[in-house]
């Protein structure tokens, strides 16, 4: 049995402190009727928290912990680079160190601009896409989440999905007539809604390997699809990479679907865990972004020297050549992924529970239903109560997993063959625990 009480009491606290006692609602374990364990540390591949447990954990800070937590290089380099100042509020030379690394890695970046968040990074993408076509309407797609900006909290998924909530109080109706959400991996709709609307619209901002209503991929052809309609219509394409970056392949889903966007947006990874994220793209584009161009876009703390530091001591990591005859760190992990979700399904298949496993690289999810899955509908569709069973067993086991079915899991180099064999027994008598509430 599982003891939280040092956790049940520092959340009661928060509570009084914070709404709902978190600063983002996914933390709050509500989707799965329980409460969340605060955390104390953390190191590889286990997270530990205040009462003394001690958990396997796939969300690796929903995504930035490729390398594993506290990473002796990133540690080592984070320490120096603190004792040398935490913030100047002016260039250094580490922001364009990490910018020619990302580059390096995504050829589509042709400049790029730091910023501090995902949210932001989207934010900023869609008003330089706005800046650039001179053109006001953008399309997104239901279930994907691209930050809390207004204008994308249309048809968001993630927390808000988890809560079911399509949309948010506060967003004006004038915002939201900009945006049109269609359904994601429709090739019809998208084409109709390009046609009809097309000469409007800036751009299409996808995230092309969905990680917010569970870990959903792309339809064969269909990022080319989208690719074709913005040319015809002379919009731009955004990939909302700041999830599948660096972990759908080492050069994200761009190269792993060989589409080239116009624009990317990344994040988690290239901070190394520290709160960072970016936007970059055309060369032709970037350039309207001041102070070269006309559409402002700042930030006091963007490019801070922590950030920095831990987003190029991680890169490094996982851009390193393997040793002769080894696979490099893409390689590694996914096939760190295959295995578990192998195992996975086979556990489920014994327990005559249907599931849907997912992998993109180093993402991966599944998904309570006997049908594909492809978009939100079919997402929600999915046996929440059972993933909720599901979830609290593997927590008891020590499984630290997202408390929400609508969000994706994330492999590290530092997870073992004896992590990934414990994960997989764990499944084993997780899914019984769910044949069981099913009678």
């Amino acid at each position: 049995m599982l003891h939280l009480e040092n956790s049940q009491a520092a959340f009661d606290e928060a509570k009084k402190l914070m709404p709902g006692g978190v600063n983002s609602p996914v933390r709050s374990f509500a989707n799965v009727d329980s409460n969340p364990p605060f955390i104390a540390r953390a190191k590889g591949s286990k997270i530990y928290d205040i009462d003394g447990n001690e958990y396997i954990d796939y969300v690796g800070s929903w995504g930035p912990m490729v390398a594993g937590h506290a990473h002796p290089n990133v540690v080592k380099a984070l320490q120096a680079a603190a004792e040398r100042g935490t913030s100047y509020g002016a260039p250094t030379l580490l922001e364009s160190e990490l910018a020619k690394l990302v580059m390096e890695v995504y050829p589509t970046i042709e400049e790029i601009r730091m910023v501090n968040s995902g949210t932001e990074a989207t934010m900023s993408a869609l008003r330089l896409a706005r800046g650039f076509t001179g053109r006001d309407k953008i399309v997104k797609f239901i279930g994907c989440y691209h930050g809390h900006s207004d204008s994308l909290l249309v048809s968001a998924g993630s927390g808000l999905a988890t809560f079911g909530v399509p949309s948010s109080p506060g967003v004006t109706k004038g915002t939201a007539a900009d945006t049109i959400a269609v359904p994601y991996n429709d090739f019809e709709v998208i084409e109709r809604v390009m046609k009809e609307h097309g000469q409007e619209i800036a751009c299409i901002i996808v995230e092309p390997v969905a990680g917010n209503m569970g870990c959903v991929l792309p339809k064969q052809g269909y990022l080319d699809h989208l690719r074709r309609l913005t040319k015809e219509a002379g919009a731009l394409l955004i990939f909302d990479e700041v999830m599948c970056g660096f972990r759908a392949s080492l050069g994200g889903a761009q190269a792993a679907y060989g589409v080239k966007p116009d624009l990317t947006c990344l994040g988690k990874i290239i901070g190394g865990g520290l709160p960072v994220a970016a936007y970059g793209g055309r060369r032709d584009i970037m350039e309207q972004v001041a102070p070269k161009g006309p559409v402002y876009q700042a930030g006091t703390l963007s490019g801070n020297p922590l950030a920095m530091t831990a987003g190029l001591e991680t890169l490094k990591i996982i851009t390193a050549d393997p040793e002769p005859g080894e696979p490099d760190s893409s390689r590694v992990l996914t096939l760190k992924v295959k295995k578990l979700l192998l195992g996975w399904q086979e556990g489920a298949r014994k327990a005559g529970v249907p599931i849907q496993a997912h992998q993109a690289g180093s993402m991966f999810g599944i998904f309570f239903n006997e049908h594909e899955v492809w978009d939100f509908d079919d997402s929600s569709a999915s046996d929440q109560k059972a993933f909720a069973v599901w979830f609290k067993a593997m927590l008891e086991q020590g499984i630290y997993l997202a408390p929400s079915q609508f969000e994706t899991l994330f492999m590290s180099l530092a997870h073992t063959e004896e992590d990934i064999d414990r994960t997989i027994e764990a499944s084993r008598k997780a899914f019984a625990k769910v044949r069981e509430m099913r009678g």
